[in-house]
């Protein structure tokens, strides 16, 4: 019975860092990451949600090793 409340309260961490990275991932890093989701609707982060909660190891390595994008509003200098 011991074992089994630690698997249960491993997975529950687990979900809980994986909603944490994944809403700071969905409001701040997707951009990062991949142009393309640049300027996406909430609908489509509402939709990434699940899958970079559980995925959240990867999505954190490539949020961390992503490199800036330069901003879209400015022109060649």
């Amino acid at each position: 019975m011991l074992v089994a409340t630690w698997i249960v309260n491993l997975i529950l961490l687990y979900l809980l860092a994986g909603l944490i990275v994944a809403s700071f991932y969905v409001w701040r890093g997707v951009g990062l990451v991949d142009p393309a989701a640049r300027g996406t609707s909430p609908g489509f982060r509402l939709l990434i949600i699940p899958g970079c909660a559980a995925l959240w190891p990867v999505v954190l390595m490539q949020w961390i090793r992503a490199e800036p994008l330069p901003p879209e509003d400015e022109g060649p200098a």
